[in-house]
């Protein structure tokens, strides 16, 4: 409502200022002064003026929205000196239209000062007006660019991700699979059971996540994937986990974790050894698995692939600048230390 009151009293006030500017240059000129003039022969030319103010902004703005379409085009002199020549010639005809009879049907008649009053006076301030109003359109028009390919960025990182997700859970299921597989042939029953807290695993990745959770509720379900594992591995097996009491309801983007723990599980030997460990310092999620390396490591397609590298990623696009994922060999074991930082 404001903008539109002000769309309606701006051209009076710039009238004002421009009828004003043409009369004090007259009265310098000719050492007169216009307020000693009759009322009603300056309210009269006032009105023309303020009618013509009127005209000289609804064009201004049509110029103004015809030349936005092109703002997406680079900038060049030549075509800016031709829309601003399109302006002043616009000013000069609705001078010429309305202000130029009025001075020659008033006082002496229009004289050579009057005509330069006339027609630089509302060109001078009328160009600058248009150049206010385009650089104040360019800058919003470019805004509008920059929000524009933000939003078809951010969809296509998000587009990315899911196809990460996607891609991730079933080689998620391949594994697990596996294990259940192995388990039919030496006890059926465990296997159902291990059905079931697959189930319940994938029911974490399918519908409880929203766009972050909690670390207590990422823990808890790394924790039943280790359950998981555990159960098709061998009693010689020695299993180390140690989760910081701190870490708690700091948010964390899911599924990011598992995959180095995943990787211990399937790459694990020699000493048979697995450690696990999350911590809370200096704002950081310090995560650490180690594992022991067997003495021959199996030929896999995917053993560096899917998983670590969909990892990398995904942190890169959920973390920039916000995390270090180091994987080491010490020759007797691998261990991969990721730190996220949650503030």
């Amino acid at each position: 409502m404001q903008h539109k009151w002000w769309r309606l009293i701006f051209p009076v006030v710039y009238g004002l200022l421009i009828y004003t500017s043409i009369r004090l240059v007259n009265d310098v000129i000719t050492g007169t002064r216009f307020w000693l003039r009759p009322w009603a022969l300056n309210a009269t030319e006032i009105a023309v003026v303020t009618v013509s103010s009127y005209v000289y902004l609804w064009g201004i703005h049509k110029l103004l929205e015809k030349n936005q379409r092109g703002f997406n085009a680079p900038m060049r002199y030549r075509s800016l000196i031709k829309e601003f020549a399109i302006v002043a010639l616009y000013v000069e005809l609705v001078s010429t239209i309305f202000i130029t009879p009025m001075a020659a049907l008033t006082d002496d008649g229009i004289t050579w000062y009057d005509a330069v009053d006339i027609y630089l006076i509302p060109l001078l301030y009328l160009l600058l007006y248009y150049a206010l109003i385009r650089g104040n359109a360019s800058m919003r028009k470019s805004y509008e660019q920059q929000l524009q390919i933000e939003k078809i960025s951010n969809q296509q990182l998000q587009t990315e991700l899911r196809f990460l997700k996607a891609q991730y859970h079933p080689h998620f299921l391949f594994n697990a699979l596996n294990t259940v597989y192995f388990q039919m042939d030496e006890d059926v029953s465990r296997a159902k059971q291990t059905i079931e807290e697959l189930s319940e695993l994938l029911r974490y990745q399918l519908y409880d996540q929203q766009q972050q959770v909690s670390i207590r509720q990422e823990l808890q379900y790394l924790q039943s994937y280790i359950r998981l594992q555990k159960s098709r591995m061998n009693d010689h097996l020695d299993l180390r986990v140690a989760f910081d009491n701190a870490l708690n309801g700091q948010q964390v983007y899911p599924l990011l974790l598992l995959p180095l723990v995943e990787n211990a599980f399937k790459y694990t030997g020699g000493a048979y050894w697995i450690s696990i460990s999350a911590r809370l310092e200096d704002g950081q999620l310090q995560f650490c698995v180690s594992n022991a390396k067997p003495d021959i490591i199996p030929e896999r397609k995917d053993r560096s692939g899917i998983g670590l590298e969909n990892l990398r990623r995904r942190l890169a696009l959920l973390y920039p600048n916000r995390h270090a994922l180091n994987i080491t060999d010490n020759g007797q074991s691998f261990t991969a230390q990721l730190n996220i930082g949650l503030c």
